[in-house]
């Protein structure tokens, strides 16, 4: 009897003994290297690279038209231009616009009629990246035509009915106006 109480002693002893000491870590299973995201940058700069191409070969095929470059990385004429406004819309204000969206080849996807119209509180909702950026350039009454490359479109998602994965689009938009927020909510109440 004593043999068993001495087992029932020392067996819970060397289990907790053996569990408390010390593991080493587990490597990982799969080892990445960078791989995957070097070809993924490498797709990405063959993408931009290969839209850049085609917004250019546009533009030179226009040579009476004046196109301007943004920062942000598309291009944009004017159609309408007003120089006696130098209003242009910022974060506070609503934007009334219309405009249409057409591939890179001049095909219309969605039509003036269709889109119209368009309400954009100016930096607090979620439109098309280029749209964001290039309304804050217009002033009221100005017609601008937008050459969007897909990373300023609907990128690599595309939106889910028309406009495809990375498709370049070219917008033309009319800022019909310009108003405070303050001054529209108050309309609404």
């Amino acid at each position: 009897m004593n043999k068993m109480k001495l087992l029932l002693v020392v067996l819970p002893v060397l289990v907790l003994v053996s569990a408390c000491s010390r593991q080493q870590a587990r490597k990982p299973v799969s080892h990445t290297s960078g791989t995957f995201m070097n070809e993924s940058v490498e797709r990405n700069k063959k993408l931009i690279a290969n839209e850049e191409q085609q917004i250019d070969s546009i533009i030179k095929s226009n040579p009476g038209i004046k196109y301007h470059a943004s920062d942000k990385g598309y291009w944009y004429y004017y159609q309408v231009e007003n120089k006696l406004d130098s209003i242009r819309p910022k974060r506070g204000d609503v934007a009334f616009f219309d405009y249409e969206i057409k591939d890179i080849k001049g095909n219309v996807i969605y039509s003036e009629v269709e889109l119209r119209p368009q309400v954009y509180y100016v930096d607090k909702q979620n439109i098309m990246m280029g749209l964001r950026d290039g309304i804050k350039l217009m002033n009221e009454g100005e017609k601008v035509t937008f050459l969007f490359p897909s990373h300023m479109g609907f990128g690599y998602h595309g939106d889910d009915n028309k406009i495809g994965i990375n498709q370049p689009l070219i917008c033309t938009v009319t800022l019909n106006d310009i108003k405070p927020e303050s001054e529209v909510n108050n309309k609404k109440s």
